[in-house]
């Protein structure tokens, strides 16, 4: 591996950060995404919104357990990082269907 400061991979923020930003980060986004997903469960097809906000929530205590019980460095900014992709992957493919489903009617 290259000692080289200005790559990607050694950037000190990405390898000794203690994940506070990912949490924060997270749970604006985990707000949002769920205040979303709240508002669509009225729609057809009924329980999509509903699960996706449970996958959601279930998502951001991972990251909340995570932070608190994994060791600091690269592997618990990976998981925090794969929390958060995995937070707007949920909320974005449950929203697609919902609207998808409504655009239909």
């Amino acid at each position: 591996m290259s000692n080289d400061p200005t790559r990607l991979t050694n950037q000190p923020a990405l390898t000794t950060s203690t994940g506070r930003s990912w949490l924060i980060v997270g749970g604006l986004f985990t707000a949002i995404a769920l205040g979303v997903l709240i508002r669509l469960t009225v729609l057809p097809p009924v329980g999509v919104a509903l699960v996706a906000a449970i996958v959601v929530a279930v998502l951001y205590l991972g990251m909340l357990v995570v932070r608190f019980t994994v060791h600091p460095g690269r592997r618990r900014l990976g998981l925090l990082a794969v929390g958060m992709i995995g937070i707007a992957l949920v909320s974005l493919v449950a929203t697609g269907i919902v609207t998808a489903a409504a655009w239909n009617l």
